[in-house]
């Protein structure tokens, strides 16, 4: 049974096909918003950034959203497998009352980053070859300052109705803040994509820690993060509203540069709203050009109906085991240990890449 999918770009394949699978060749590193799935790549990611992509050091972009953004701060620590580890240690370790608040949510959100980043600081910030880079969502219009969560929830509402029209109506409501390292000139980045507006902030080791939370802030489910260092005056949440899967404009890096996307599945979905929408998807819109000389890497559906309940871990395994945290913490643990084989098969495949494997992003 094969573990991994692989799906390319036309320019990643035929890089592939040139050149194999090189660590060198890597410039970019995307990870994904999706709360507890990225626990499956703990194993994954602690072989790409302990060794294999050490291995051949050169300046390379990490860029996430939400736990996509914890993962990245792992991978830029001094100690990336011990970080990861302790990610994951923590993340499968949260425990709720019945039904907690949003205060509560908010302090053992605080916590788990300060146990996370704590002392951490300055390594990630100033790794000598990653550029780490997060995103998080800056309130407009209705939702610039709501003062009660009815007109929080009155906003969101108005932006699921928005979004269904059109992807770039939210515009009036939401824009992009990319916190990232001052180093990292990022031009595939900073020139105009979409219809968003976009902020570049500078990463410090002062603001880390906040602009980690708000990357992963929930609407309705946390408070807003209400501003940190550097930022524009406002309220924060979730990168992965506007930037679910990541759908970036990578076809703009250089030539022989790829993009390594370990993600949950082969679908990109370009914001958390239009998770609903079939037809909002990367590889179907104008966004598929930007997915030329990306390397899609996903746990196949044999390996996932073999994990607990027969999926991966996500946010809905917080009510569906209620009070019962240890069986929460056990499953997901085991499902990070079934999740070595992803390692595994990814190595082999980088040794000995078949292209048999790799099929297009479609």
């Amino acid at each position: 049974m094969n573990v991994l999918n692989f799906h390319a770009g036309p320019r990643a394949l035929a890089h592939l096909r040139q050149h194999g699978l090189r660590a060198r060749d890597v410039a970019v590193v995307p990870a994904a918003a999706g709360g507890p799935k990225g626990l499956v790549f703990q194993a994954l990611d602690q072989w790409l950034f302990g060794s294999w992509l050490p291995a051949a050091p050169r300046e390379r972009t990490l860029i996430g959203a939400s736990i996509g953004a914890w993962r990245m701060a792992a991978a830029c620590q001094g100690d990336p497998a011990a970080a990861f580890k302790r990610l994951g240690d923590l993340y499968c370790g949260q425990r709720y009352t019945a039904k907690p608040s949003t205060h509560e949510i908010d302090q053992v959100c605080r916590k788990l980053l300060a146990d996370f980043v704590t002392g951490h600081e300055e390594d990630i910030v100033a790794h000598p070859q990653y550029r780490m880079h997060l995103l998080t969502n800056r309130g407009r219009g209705a939702l610039a300052a709501p003062a009660r969560r009815s007109a929080e929830m009155r906003g969101f509402a108005a932006a699921a109705l928005r979004n269904l029209a059109a992807r770039e109506r939210l515009a009036p409501l939401l824009e992009r803040v990319v916190v990232g390292d001052a180093r990292d000139a990022n031009d595939w980045l900073r020139e105009p994509w979409d219809g968003f507006t976009t902020h570049f902030v500078k990463l410090t080791p002062r603001n880390l820690p906040e602009a980690l939370l708000a990357s992963g802030t929930l609407p309705l489910i946390m408070p807003a993060v209400r501003g940190f260092d550097h930022a524009p005056p406002g309220h924060y949440w979730d990168g992965g509203i506007l930037d679910y899967h990541l759908a970036l404009p990578y076809a703009r890096l250089g030539e022989g540069e790829l993009v390594l996307y370990p993600h949950f599945t082969p679908a990109i979905v370009p914001g958390w709203l239009d998770k609903a929408l079939p037809w909002r998807r990367a590889h179907k819109g104008r966004e598929r050009a930007w997915l030329d000389n990306v390397l899609l890497v996903t746990p196949s559906r044999e390996f996932v109906r073999a994990l607990p309940r027969g999926k991966l871990p996500d946010r809905k395994d917080f009510q569906h085991y209620g009070l019962d945290h240890d069986a929460r913490i056990r499953h997901w643990q085991q499902a990070i240990s079934q999740a070595q084989a992803l390692r595994d098969d990814f190595a082999e495949f980088a040794a000995r890449p078949d292209l048999a494997r790799v099929l297009p992003i479609a």
